[in-house]
This record gives C-alpha cells, structure tokens and sequence, in this order.
C-alpha cells in the first residue's frame, strides 16, 4: 500500500468514528470539518468530496408525514433539542482527464450561516477556483446552487456550466411563480438569477449524455422536475446522488417516506427505491450530498437499507 492511500484509509476510519461522536455530542462539527476534503479514486478519475458547510432543518422536514416519533428514534443522538438536526453538505470536485468538474455549487452567501464555505473547502483541498474546468448540477435548489455567482457574476469564471435541460426550463418556465407556493417564490427568483449569470457558459445536457469520459448523467427525477445523478465509471462505478435519497438514517430506513422538498413525491420515491436497490446489487457506490458518511453502499437489511461505508 502507498503512503497516499495509506492516508485515505486511515483518514476514512476517522471520519467513522468520529461521524459517531458528533451526533452523540462528544466532538464538535467543527472537529470533525478540520480532518479536510475526502480524497479517493474511482476508475481513472480523482474525486475530492468537498463541504458547504451544513444545514439546520425542522426534524419535520425530513420525513413529514412519518409518525414523529418514529422519526426522532430514527435520528437518534442527531436530533437537536430545539426540534433541528444538522446536515452536512458536499459539492464534489472529480478530475477526469483533462477537466476538473465540480459537481454542484453550494449555497452562496446568506442562505444559512451554517452554509457557503465551498471557496474555504476548494482553499483547504489545494484546489485554485480558477483551475474549474466545468460545473454541472444535480438540481436547481438553493443550497445546489445559489453559490454560482454572487451579485450577478459568476464565482468559478473560467468554468463552463451544465445543466439538465428539464431542470432550466422548469425554474426558468414562465408559470414558476404560479406552480410553486408563495413561500418558495424567493426560491425560484434565486434560482433564475444564477441561471442567469451563467447564460453565456451555459450547455444543456440530458439523462445519458457524457459529461467528461468517464461520466455520464442519470435520470433521478422527483425531489426536483429535472433532477439528475452522474455515474462514474471505473471499478464498480460511484454515482453521484445529489438529493435523491436525502439523508441515511432515515431514507435508507424508510425509502418510501417522502422528503418535505421532494416536489413530485411518489417520482422521488421510485428514484430513490431504485438508486438504493442498484447500488445493493451490483456493489455501486453512492455519494450522497447530505450524508455524514459521504460514501458507501447500500445493503439490504429486514427489508430495507442501511449504508456500509466504504472501508
């Protein structure tokens, strides 16, 4: 073994152990953020799994129409004691070949102050902003997003952008306003500057088209209209889940609880069902946005899931 993967390994074991800690109030968030952006191979591509930050949400959210109480033994030490729980957010940077593509922005500035830390974790992995080849998105939602540009112009200028045709036509559409309720008009406004400020850079891309080599774009629609996953080949393949299956310990419990931002639930559902019976099967990895625990495989477990992390 390399000193280089040698690290990795032992740097995984870390984040194991402490993902633990965190949620049983033993080891700050902060502590754990300090061990840096997770650095691995798959196949011939390099992928640097990045933070944002994290997100502070109503329990509620995650599983709305679940019984309150099954909900809160699912989160275990997770849950806060003002009704909150905390997830972590992780845009993921994947070299492969000639490009550098960063998969997913962040949330920008304002959106929670928990959030927006993408520049800082790009500064932490080495990585020069400028040096971004391409940016593609899972989905159009604010904490996916909103850190592509700040007062109309774009943060990673060198980049061009990739979106799914479906996703842009569907927060660009001239019936937004009246399609979503009006709580999430600020939203959608959000939504169409960043748009926006990449119009000039922009390709539209649709499920199954190439990204780079070695990546390709999945169909996974439902939390969003155009919401997609990207395979990457190599191995067993990973797939980069976005929001698919939102969480772990609830999601893969309970595939068929809705999320409170699945905009087309049952479609969600069906993704998620899938991703996780996928992955179970034929050993592909998931990478998933909001995880503790960015990376593992799902294993069948008493007729649902549970996540075993990569060793």
């Amino acid at each position: 073994m390399d000193l280089r993967s040698h690290v990795i390994l032992d740097r995984r074991k870390f984040l194991t152990g402490a993902t633990a800690l965190v949620a049983a109030g033993l080891m700050s968030q902060r502590v754990l953020a300090l061990a840096g952006p997770m650095k691995f191979s798959q196949g011939t591509a390099e992928l640097t799994v990045l933070s944002d930050g994290s997100l502070i949400l109503p329990i509620a959210m995650m599983a709305p129409d679940a019984d309150p109480k099954a909900l809160t033994d699912l989160l275990k030490d997770a849950a806060k004691a003002d009704g909150t729980v905390q997830l972590a957010t992780h845009p993921t940077l994947v070299k492969d070949g000639a490009d550098l593509i960063l998969f997913d922005t962040g949330a920008g500035g304002g959106f929670q102050p928990t959030a927006g830390k993408l520049l800082e974790s790009l500064a932490e992995a080495g990585v020069d902003p400028a040096s971004i080849t391409k940016v593609a998105f899972t989905h159009g939602h604010p904490d996916h997003l909103f850190g592509t540009s700040k007062d109309g112009k774009l943060l990673l200028p060198n980049a061009s952008y990739h979106v799914a045709q479906a996703e842009w036509d569907f927060w660009n559409g001239k019936e937004i306003f009246n399609s979503l309720p009006k709580e999430m008009h600020g939203m959608a406004q959000g939504a169409q500057a960043n748009y926006g400020a990449m119009k000039d850079k922009v390709a539209m891309f649709k499920p199954g088209d190439a990204i780079s080599a070695n990546i390709t774009v999945l169909d996974t629609p439902g939390h969003t209209p155009g919401h997609v996953s990207f395979l990457v080949a190599g191995g067993d393949n990973l797939i980069i889940a976005g929001d698919v299956i939102p969480t772990t310990r609830v999601h893969f419990a309970h595939p068929e609880w809705r999320m409170a931002f699945d905009g087309d639930p049952p479609k969600a559902i069906a993704s998620r069902k899938a991703l996780l019976d996928r992955s179970a099967t034929d050993k592909v990895k998931l990478l998933g946005y909001h995880w503790a625990t960015p990376v593992g495989y799902a294993e069948k477990k008493d007729g649902a899931y549970v996540l075993a992390p990569v060793a």
